[in-house]
């Protein structure tokens, strides 16, 4: 079987890497153009295209797919090239291009999506990010036949993940990212053989992951401290959840729910400060946060953090 792969970041990357180790002719990958990335802002190949480099495959990074769009000339090249690699089948892990319906057509077995959300809930761009946030107590992998529609074609296969307490998109992404690869592998096994029967995705419980913004970023502490911690692990690489104290913003990158009766704080006050976390008051309840960042700093548990940097109980943070 010969396999086109069609991803970029870090989750695609362990998809890749399964099927080249389970044997699969991989001709040809399409990843993003080379983005600027770091202190330097210097161009950075994606994940997929540094495994894709360094095992001798084929790389194609067009800017766009569409033959009618705003790159016709990268779209022609992209199509000479898929057209050569002869695919039987197309696997896509968070490309971050649609693919117009020429490119579906053309593999015989058609295109296969690797989606980190149990479809139909969190269709689109941050489904891990926003399952956490939602505060979702299971999550998964759905391996897809896609369709010229965002995330709506049938499903092959389903496997589900719980999301424990500590999760973060970080840590979840990582879980996701292994099951993904594995499902994959055993998919094009299963279609090379007796194959699988595609079920159309339940018309009920349908949502929309949106793509995570720099302003979510924000921590508005008049929500309750439940809802605020979620989002701390939602947002944790990025954006990363913020708040601000005397014109520094600070990262947050770790913190408990506590139950605390208000008497009268104003949600963002600080409620207390000790080398186990700074106690902030919620709009209901009161978040611990234990583990903290100064801008251009490092990461550092609460403690730490309190050695270099003052937060007085009664300061208001958000201010």
């Amino acid at each position: 079987m010969r396999v086109v792969y069609a991803g970029t970041p870090e989750f695609a990357r362990v998809a890749l890497e399964r099927l080249h180790a389970a044997g699969f002719d991989i001709p040809l990958v399409l990843t993003q153009p080379d983005r600027p990335a770091g202190r330097g802002m210097k161009l950075q190949a994606s994940p997929v295209k540094q495994f894709a480099l360094e095992h001798g495959i084929t790389v194609a990074q067009p800017h766009g797919l569409r033959l009618d769009g705003k790159y016709p000339e990268d779209a022609a090249i992209a199509r000479a090239a898929l057209e050569a690699a002869r695919p039987d089948v197309i696997v896509v892990a968070a490309y971050g291009l649609i693919l117009p319906q020429w490119v579906l057509d053309l593999p015989r077995l058609g295109c296969l999506n690797i989606h980190a959300s149990l479809l139909p809930r969190w269709r689109g761009a941050a489904p891990i990010h926003r399952a956490i946030e939602a505060g979702d107590t299971e999550t998964g992998v759905t391996i897809m036949q896609m369709d010229a529609a965002l995330d709506t074609g049938d499903m092959l296969l389903v496997e589900r993940l719980p999301i424990v307490a500590s999760d973060t998109t970080a840590s979840l992404h990582d879980k996701l990212a292994e099951l993904g690869g594995r499902m994959i592998v055993d998919v094009l096994r299963r279609t090379a053989g007796d194959g699988l029967k595609p079920e159309p995705q339940p018309a009920e419980g349908v949502t929309y992951a949106h793509k995570i913004e720099k302003q979510e970023a924000a921590v508005d502490w008049s929500l309750s401290a439940t809802v605020i911690e979620r989002r701390i692990r939602a947002f944790n690489p990025f954006p990363g959840a913020a708040t601000a104290w005397q014109g520094e913003s600070i990262k947050l990158w770790r913190g408990h729910a506590e139950e605390h009766r208000s008497s009268g704080q104003t949600p963002g006050s600080v409620l207390a400060v000790g080398p186990d976390g700074i106690t902030v008051q919620c709009g209901q309840g009161a978040l611990r946060l234990t583990e903290l960042q100064r801008a251009g700093g490092k990461r550092l548990p609460a403690g730490d953090f309190l050695r270099g940097f003052d937060v007085p109980v009664g300061a208001a943070l958000g201010a």
